[in-house]
């Protein structure tokens, strides 16, 4: 059967729900182990492997978000699924940042979105032995199509969607300051900036441009938020604990073809490994710039040209790799106009201005 042998765990406080989910999966091949709120699930997770963890986001004792905040301080590398019932976006954009692979609205009238969802959370990983990677292009896209339609018909849904995806304006991580303006004169900015934690200590963040600059940006900032988290993952895993950012970025081109939303973007994406020092750049597109910033000087990256992610199927990525002085800073513009703004360290995060231009900036400094 399609999910022969898979290892589910299931976590939902409805029994009723639970239930019908746990037959609709068994009797699709799935070992379903059950759980009623998230303390469960949590002990559950550590006395047995899983290779899916599908869980509820409102619960008693222990909810969904606490439930993917406890097993990304683990370290997990397994995929997790959220449903919410209330429709508040903002419990799906908390849940991806915390790492869920896909969120599912409830009701789900049709649970055959649930084995969908599982096929694209496990796209790439070693289980695709069972012709996952086959199997998922035979079902539809209905329920990405839904959120797009919501996000490009509903201007205020998806301002709000995007700005709670947001990082704050400044993030101190170990070893390392990450800080950001971003000006949107839109009700959905085109661009998107994000930096991450991720398991092995490394440090993620980029700055993307989307194209069309409409209301699809929004849809957009949660994919890249989404796959971005996934890609890292499963590198991580696969790749001895190690991330190259030009395989980041194959990862996340072949997510936007297969998504088939029509949107393409430019992206600057680095990861910093703060233990060395090592900065590791790749990009997509050649609409952003890098530079080395020490005080007022900004000596620039040089990155070879690449395509646009979500174009075409993409080719080899040529990267560059440097150690990071501790008199300098790392910085990615949209625009050489905000170098001045970047000299005089103005970060602001998000800066909703209609007479500035859309566009903005992040700086990475090592402490």
């Amino acid at each position: 059967m399609a999910l022969d042998e898979l290892k589910i765990l299931l976590v939902e406080d409805d029994p009723v729900f639970r239930t019908i989910v746990a037959s609709f999966l068994r009797g699709r091949g799935a070992l379903v182990t059950e759980a009623g709120d998230g303390e469960v699930a949590l002990a559950a997770f550590f006395a047995e492997s899983f290779d899916v963890v599908l869980s509820d986001i409102t619960m008693p004792n222990m909810d969904g978000l606490a439930l993917l905040t406890e097993l990304a301080n683990a370290g997990s590398y397994v995929p997790a699924i959220v449903m919410s019932g209330n429709q508040q976006m903002s419990n799906v954009t908390d849940a991806l940042k915390l790492g869920a692979a896909d969120y599912l609205v409830k009701p789900i009238s049709d649970l055959y979105q649930i084995e969908h969802a599982i096929y694209e959370s496990l796209r790439g990983t070693h289980l695709n032995k069972n012709d996952i990677a086959r199997d998922v292009d035979d079902l539809s896209y209905l329920e990405l199509n839904e959120h797009l339609s919501l996000l490009e018909h509903n201007a205020n849904a998806a301002k709000s969607v995007q700005q709670q995806l947001f990082p704050n304006s400044s993030v101190s991580y170990k070893q390392a300051t990450f800080e950001y303006t971003l000006f949107s004169g839109h009700d959905v900015s085109p661009y998107f900036i994000d930096s991450e934690r991720l398991a092995n200590g490394h440090l993620s963040m980029y700055l993307a441009h989307f194209y069309p600059e409409d209301h699809r940006a929004a849809f957009g900032s949660v994919l890249l938020r989404s796959f971005m988290h996934q890609s890292s993952r499963e590198l991580l895993k696969n790749n001895g604990g190690q991330l190259e950012p030009c395989k980041m970025l194959e990862y996340l081109n072949q997510r936007l073809m297969q998504a088939n939303m029509g949107i393409y973007a430019d992206i600057l994406l680095i990861v910093y490994v703060p233990e060395t020092r090592m900065v590791h750049i790749a990009q997509a597109g050649t609409g952003l710039r890098c530079y080395i910033r020490q005080q007022d000087d900004f000596t620039p990256v040089m990155l070879p040209p690449a395509i646009q992610l979500g174009l075409v199927e993409w080719g080899a990525c040529q990267g560059h790799t440097r150690l990071l002085q501790t008199n300098e800073q790392l910085c990615v513009v949209s625009s050489n106009q905000y170098r001045s703004l970047l000299s005089e360290n103005q970060f602001a995060g998000v800066d909703f201005q209609a007479e500035v231009p859309a566009g903005g900036y992040f700086q990475l400094s090592a402490d």
